[in-house]
């Protein structure tokens, strides 16, 4: 838990020689990014000047760019696709986020992240929207390093969908697509595919685990088999998916069928839930947003549970009250150790200062882990 993470560290700090090495690990990290990021800047300085010899543009060069990427992967050692690749944030890093790019050439972000805030903003094509979505970001990475890509997508995300209205059109249209089909093949098998809403593909993933993980150990398919099984069990209405084990003594088909624990948080404003507000909405475990468009229409079937923002001092006591811990994992969505994006709602809330050395149980000092 928390206290034991917190414990740890303390421990890992607690003498000269590891505050020094620690300090030594932090910057070969920023160094890393760092150089990362200058990389980055000679390719697309490349790619300039090789535009300037030839005449050409830079956003319409064909040949300029295809000779340069095999420079580039020449010079790297790499594939020319590689080098395509590298000439695309390149020029990403040089035109579109250059906000972006002076954090990442500062070493505030690494390459990874550098490449997912490129990808998540890669539709925008407003030159104004597109330098309100690289400021903002730019002091977003800049405060919370830490994020994990999936934690790092759902910020931009909110970022975009807060101020490109092309996002939001897409967002519904996306909505407005949605299907599923089912077609027969030559081999007896049937191809499942189609586009639904974030929430009901989570709940049906899940569900399919749920059944999936109901027969015995002897069952002899694979986990991937069952899930595919698992998806006719629900066809059929059944509550379990049938045990292949073949034993008539089988553990799973005696024991009654459970009812599902599948539930899905959907975390979202009051004033979308009630149709009145465009603020998009999260669901606890998936990427992406939920279009306000949507919320109100997901609402009318959904349990709703208002979330209080806490008043006053700290709770007494160690264990959070339910109210509280609804606030915290509501608020911190995925658990806040750096690189975990596990959901909130499968994280345990406990104390950031160990509650036996008077840390308070309050939501300034708790954290989702």
């Amino acid at each position: 838990m928390v206290e034991h993470i917190f414990e740890y560290v303390v421990a890992s700090r607690s003498t000269p020689e590891a505050v020094a090495l620690l300090d030594r690990a932090r910057e070969a990290a920023r160094a890393e990014a760092r150089a990362a990021a200058a990389r980055l800047v000679a390719v697309a300085e490349l790619l300039v000047l090789r535009c300037r010899e030839t005449g050409e543009r830079a956003d319409w060069a064909a040949d300029a760019w295809e000779a340069v990427a095999a420079q580039v992967g020449a010079a790297l050692g790499c594939s020319v696709a590689m080098g395509h690749s590298y000439l695309r944030y390149a020029m990403a890093m040089r035109e579109r986020l250059p906000q972006v790019g002076a954090v990442f050439a500062a070493g505030g972000i690494d390459y990874r992240a550098f490449q997912t805030l490129v990808f998540r903003t890669d539709l925008i094509t407003d030159a104004q929207v597109l330098a309100r979505v690289d400021a903002t970001l730019a002091v977003l990475v800049s405060r919370r390093p830490s994020l994990t890509r999936g934690g790092l997508a759902a910020a931009v995300d909110r970022v975009v969908a807060a101020v490109d209205a092309d996002a939001v059109r897409r967002a519904c249209d996306a909505v407005t697509g949605r299907y599923l089909d089912v077609r027969a093949n030559e081999s007896g098998m049937a191809w499942v595919e189609g586009n639904v809403l974030g929430p009901d593909g989570h709940a049906l993933d899940r569900r399919l685990d749920e059944l999936a993980s109901g027969v015995c150990a002897g069952d002899p398919r694979s986990r991937a088999q069952r899930r595919a099984d698992a998806l006719g069990a629900l066809a059929a209405g059944a509550g379990r998916l049938a045990c292949g084990c073949g034993s008539p003594d089988c553990p799973s088909a005696a024991a009654p069928a459970p009812r599902s624990t599948v539930v899905i948080h959907v975390v979202a404003e009051q004033a979308t839930v009630a149709g009145r507000g465009a603020t998009p909405a999260v669901v606890a475990g998936l990427d992406g947003l939920i279009p306000a468009q949507v919320i109100a229409e997901l609402a009318a079937s959904a349990r709703l549970v208002p979330v209080a923002v806490p008043e006053g001092g700290p709770e007494p006591g160690y264990t959070p009250s339910a109210r509280l811990a609804d606030f915290i994992r509501c608020r911190d969505l995925t658990c806040r150790a750096p690189g975990c994006d596990r959901p909130a709602v499968d994280c345990d809330v406990d104390h950031t200062i160990p509650y036996a050395q008077g840390g308070p149980t309050h939501p300034s000092k708790h954290i989702c882990c």
